[in-house]
């Protein structure tokens, strides 16, 4: 069965604008602030401040959830809110795509599907989920630095040669979408654990 989480990255490696990827870190930065940043500037308070009020929200859905067995409807569309802006800035930071991302939701060549848990949610997980977590923060520590290294290397590739480099654009992608199913899962969106995998 695959995982709840879909990240889907419509990235074009030829043909990119070299002008725009110049001033990519001056231009994400309203982008930054709002839903914080991916790989260039990642911190675990990274969140910004849409995605500080989100973890505030999960902190309530915790106790929701804890409770009476069910999240909040109000707080989940507004984290996944969150998280569709972040994918969208996120892929935009990283040079995926080059259109600017729209303040929002909208269409975009980057989006996140989230399929909402059927039944009763795990409470168990649920009461120690930062604790089941702990093994990601750790891996992605290093894979981020990796992907940090990696888009540098293609922000010069792009500015020198207008593309982005072919064998760096799956590690990218998919450490972004090990980013994303993490945070979905520490957000209490789904009870289904993160896989170890870069794909």
């Amino acid at each position: 069965m695959p995982y709840p989480v879909t990240v889907n990255v419509e990235t074009r490696l030829q043909n990119r604008d070299r002008l725009t990827g110049a001033l990519r870190p001056i231009l994400a930065i309203p982008h930054m602030i709002l839903v914080g940043p991916g790989t260039w500037f990642h911190r675990a308070n990274s969140a910004g401040l849409l995605g500080s009020a989100a973890y505030v929200l999960a902190i309530v859905n915790w106790f929701a959830i804890l409770i009476a067995g069910d999240s909040i409807k109000g707080i989940r569309d507004f984290q996944l809110y969150y998280l569709r802006w972040r994918t969208r800035a996120i892929a935009y930071l990283a040079l995926f795509v080059d259109p600017y991302p729209p303040f929002g939701d909208g269409p975009y060549p980057a989006s996140i599907e989230v399929i909402e848990p059927v039944g009763p949610r795990d409470r168990a997980t649920i009461a120690v989920r930062l604790l089941l977590a702990v093994p990601h923060f750790v891996v992605l520590f290093f894979l981020v630095f990796g992907w940090c290294v990696t888009t540098i290397v293609a922000w010069f590739t792009i500015l020198f040669t207008g593309r982005y480099p072919a064998s760096l654009h799956p590690f990218g992608v998919s450490v972004m979408r090990w980013l994303l199913r993490v945070e979905v899962y520490v957000l209490l969106l789904v009870d289904e654990y993160p896989p170890f995998a870069l794909e």
